[in-house]
């Protein structure tokens, strides 16, 4: 009876891994490299891509931030304080004769200027200009002056209650009156207060400049 072949894939009851079989299992040298290199490469991808998200997210959140008025820059900041300052020196009443005071009709009333330019020189007060202007400002009444003029102003305003006072450049002591819409004329001389006391400036959203000027340009367009 014939042997039967002889299985040369077996030795010892154990299956003979072949050198075909052996090279498969093991990666070369250059391939394992090759794929590390490819690995880091993914990583770092995935990486930047993430941050660049992340860059992307904060930029859209900081440009609704600064829309919304949350985030200020310090020029912004620096901005607003100067267009809020408002003199806090508490001001004594100035006789109406040292006070010399400019009136300017900025609205369609015709002869609103001469009528209370009138009434101030009623009161004693002294006159300069008066005519007519062109201004942003909406309210009772704007008055003007330098700073030289602020103690003169305070006067001039608790004869024109509601009015608003902004500060201009003038080195001289005279005030402007510009009359606005809101205006219905000066207080009665028995009800004007002549205690000590400060200037009212107005709000924030009353604050409207003519030609892109802070605050108000008061002698553009008059007319002596």
């Amino acid at each position: 009876m014939a042997r039967k072949p002889k299985d040369v894939t077996v030795l010892h009851g154990h299956r003979v891994i072949t050198g075909p079989e052996l090279r498969a299992t093991f990666v070369p040298d250059d391939e394992a490299a090759d794929h590390s290199r490819k690995l880091r490469r993914k990583i770092l991808h995935g990486v930047v891509l993430f941050m660049l998200l992340g860059l992307i997210v904060t930029s859209v959140m900081g440009a609704v931030a600064i829309m919304n008025g949350q985030i200020k820059f310090p020029g912004t900041e620096n901005t607003e304080v100067q267009a809020s300052a408002c003199p806090a020196t508490t001001f004594d009443y100035t006789p109406h004769a040292k006070v010399t005071v400019n009136v300017f009709n900025a609205t369609t009333r015709a002869g609103l200027a001469k009528s209370a330019a009138n009434e101030f020189k009623v009161r004693k007060f002294a006159m300069g200009k008066v005519g007519n202007i062109e201004t942003g400002y909406r309210g009772v009444a704007a008055i003007v002056s330098g700073a030289a003029g602020q103690a003169a102003a305070f006067a001039v305003q608790r004869n024109l209650p509601g009015s608003d006072y902004f500060q201009d450049a003038r080195s001289d002591a005279s005030v402007d009156v510009i009359l606005t819409g809101d205006y219905r004329g000066l207080a009665k001389p028995e009800l004007v207060d002549q205690t000590p006391g400060k200037l009212e400036c107005p709000r924030e959203s009353r604050r409207i400049a003519d030609d892109g000027q802070w605050p108000v340009v008061p002698t553009q367009g008059a007319k002596g």
